[in-house]
């Protein structure tokens, strides 16, 4: 397997999963456990230490939206809190979305029904900080093509990123090249104050 290869692999059988438990199911294993292997395995060359999981929903529900998400320990050990670099699959089935994006769950609850309209201010700010990696990142607005809290809470919670057809999953070497920029641009916040002062 290769990274570019669990990621269409996600893309193409997560709409026929769902429609079965995912206790048990081949998909969730993937998502949780075969994805993230790849991922890792592209994380090698990279210096520095990651913490990297796959999530295809929690108990006896499929995520609207799964993903595989990269965190720096320092900065998060979790998708609900800080910012993390993640790949999001969309409930169109058609793209794969590599999205710098700040925690969701944690806004939600601190801020309330407001969460959406600051996650989206906070967004903007930090894409100031990060104004000179736009040409290279130049996704600054996501659509996941399902309504609910978490897919609008992640859509608002994209910093900025790069989307993916099918046709691009092929190319190995372009996603493992994105994926050290995601990187370099995931340390470059950090260093530039993460989401301090905001």
């Amino acid at each position: 397997m290769s990274l570019g290869y669990a990621l269409r692999r996600i893309v193409e059988e997560y709409p026929l999963a769902k429609l079965e438990p995912p206790a048990g199911h081949v998909l969730a294993a993937v998502i949780r456990k075969g994805a993230p292997d790849e991922l890792r395995r592209a994380l090698e060359p990279i210096e520095g230490t990651f913490l990297v999981k796959g999530s295809p929903g929690r108990g006896t529900r499929w995520a609207a939206v799964p993903w595989l998400a990269v965190f720096d320990p320092v900065v998060t050990t979790s998708a609900t809190r800080g910012y993390y670099l993640v790949y999001l699959f969309p409930a169109d089935r058609e793209r794969v979305h590599l999205s710098l994006a700040q925690g969701t769950v944690a806004a939600l609850r601190e801020h309330g029904p407001r969460a959406l309209e600051h996650l989206r201010a906070s967004g903007g700010r930090l894409r100031e900080r990060l104004s000179d990696f736009a040409g290279r990142l130049p996704v600054t607005s996501l659509s996941l093509g399902t309504a609910g809290e978490l897919p609008e809470g992640y859509e608002a919670a994209h910093i900025l990123g790069l989307s993916y057809g099918l046709e691009d999953l092929g190319d190995e070497a372009r996603l493992r090249a994105d994926l050290a920029l995601g990187i370099e641009v995931y340390r470059t916040l950090k260093a530039r104050g993460g989401l301090d002062g905001l």
